[in-house]
């Protein structure tokens, strides 16, 4: 498969390969966890809101600090940023793989939200640093988001083989060795980029991570007592004058940790929205699906893991293949498209029940969800990059990710509040009517993103 016209220096392909491996292992363990949920929920004896918080807790901390890690590789040198990432990254791993309770596990999640915050929007600014603007940088871009689907396979099917013939500590302990080697390489191979003169924006960073969490808070508060409990309404008012305050803090700030000018440009505005919105949906269709396998459907960890892997391949094929479908029917087609198959998918998920099979009933759905999440991932990282000067790179990648976050945190949370309805429905019945009502929501939430990109990509 020809990915470059051109041939890049071994340099080049060095450097790329080692940001690609640390942006995989970020996604590779996410996903991991996915397929470990049901042994975890078990080990720990979690409800399915405290379930929720193994991902939300890791995702919030991802989210809140991206911002601030991503000013801080303007400031310091994205390089230091992301050696300080992977070493936080690596200890916090280890410390999941030996918790022993269940707040010991969530918090160690936390930690290493705040490792992946680092080398996030690292692996993404010293990537473009790397290669120049054109060809090269759109097919690197390309492998990047690739890289993201294929890790996303392969996280899945390794959690579950580890779960089912190990342990799911093991998805986590994985990371110890792998990040040691990265870090080295990441030493002696990636040059360090030049550092902009500027003061962090801590209030900011600090609101930012507030208003994150108190909305996710507050949409996993009213699993239990409801939306229009005193709790949920406090929290979500609380939630709304943060942001507001923040949002004032960034108009006054001299050097912004998130500059407000980055969404005068309306279709980079769209593609952060787009992208917590899909996301939303596609991380609550991991969160669930996998767990409908494995309670709903009796399949094994192993079996839930490769009953991914079909979808996962046709995501990362997509993935590659984006650049050539993209000069053949623009980037808001594919987006629409995309949406589109994430929407059916999403649809056709909220309609199985215990005697639903594989190859009849799941496959479709799953491949759906999969192309859907492979068309729309690298088009949506190009315009949330469009017309970004070289200074605001950062900031740009930042809000990148920071919205890929909030956007799974928040898919979660509001999937998990769906799924919770008073009902008197129990055993596989209630398991089945909480699986249709969560995908439902997720099918909200894809259509949202079509409507979002129709009024805010432009035609080509």
């Amino acid at each position: 498969m020809q990915i470059f016209k051109t041939k890049p220096n071994l340099h080049s392909t060095i450097v790329l390969g080692l940001l690609l491996i640390s942006y995989a292992m970020i996604v590779i363990d996410n996903s991991v966890v996915i397929t470990g949920l049901p042994s975890i929920k078990q080990q720990f004896q979690m409800s399915d809101s405290a379930l929720a918080w193994v991902s939300s807790a890791y995702s919030l901390t991802f989210g809140g600090f991206l911002l601030l890690c991503a000013r801080a590789g303007d400031l310091l040198g994205k390089k230091k940023i992301l050696v300080t990432g992977l070493i936080i990254f690596v200890l916090s791993s280890l410390a999941i793989g030996m918790a022993t309770q269940a707040e010991w596990l969530i918090s160690a999640r936390a930690i290493q939200g705040i490792g992946a915050a680092m080398l996030a929007p690292s692996t993404l600014s010293l990537l473009q640093h790397t290669f120049p603007s054109g060809e090269a940088r759109i097919r690197a871009i390309s492998l990047y988001a690739a890289a993201g689907g294929l890790s996303a396979s392969i996280g899945l099917v390794l959690g579950g083989v580890l779960a089912q013939t190990i342990s799911w500590r093991a998805g986590f302990l994985i990371n110890v060795p792998i990040g040691a080697l990265l870090i080295v390489g990441v030493v002696k191979q990636v040059s360090e980029t030049p550092r902009h003169r500027g003061t962090f924006d801590l209030l900011g960073a600090i609101l930012s991570a507030i208003t994150m969490t108190g909305l996710v808070y507050g949409t996993i508060t009213s699993v239990k007592v409801g939306w229009a409990a005193p709790q949920t309404l406090l929290c979500f008012s609380f939630t709304t004058l943060m942001l507001m305050l923040f949002i004032f803090v960034e108009y006054r700030a001299i050097q912004p940790i998130m500059p407000l000018t980055l969404f005068c440009h309306r279709e980079r505005s769209g593609a952060y929205l787009t992208r917590v919105l899909y996301i939303g949906a596609a991380m609550g269709y991991f969160f669930f699906s996998t767990q409908m396998m494995q309670n709903t459907l009796h399949y094994s960890a192993i079996q839930a893991g490769f009953a991914f892997l079909p979808a996962m391949l046709l995501n990362f094929i997509i993935a590659i293949k984006v650049p050539q479908i993209t000069e053949k029917i623009g980037e808001r087609t594919l987006m629409l498209a995309s949406m589109t198959a994430l929407l059916i998918g999403m649809g056709l998920l909220s309609r199985l029940n215990a005697q639903s099979t594989y190859f009849s009933d799941l496959l479709t759905p799953l491949l759906l969800v999969g192309a859907g999440i492979g068309g729309a991932t690298g088009p949506l990282t190009r315009v949330g990059l469009r017309d970004v000067a070289s200074a605001e790179a950062g900031a740009a990648s930042g809000i990148i990710n920071a919205a890929h976050q909030l956007g799974g945190a928040l898919g979660i949370s509001i999937m998990v509040a769906a799924s919770s309805q008073k009902t008197s429905l129990d055993g596989v019945a209630l398991a089945v009517m909480k699986n249709h009502w969560a995908f439902v929501s997720g099918s909200v939430l894809a259509t949202l993103a079509i409507v979002v990109i129709g009024f805010t990509m432009r035609r080509t």
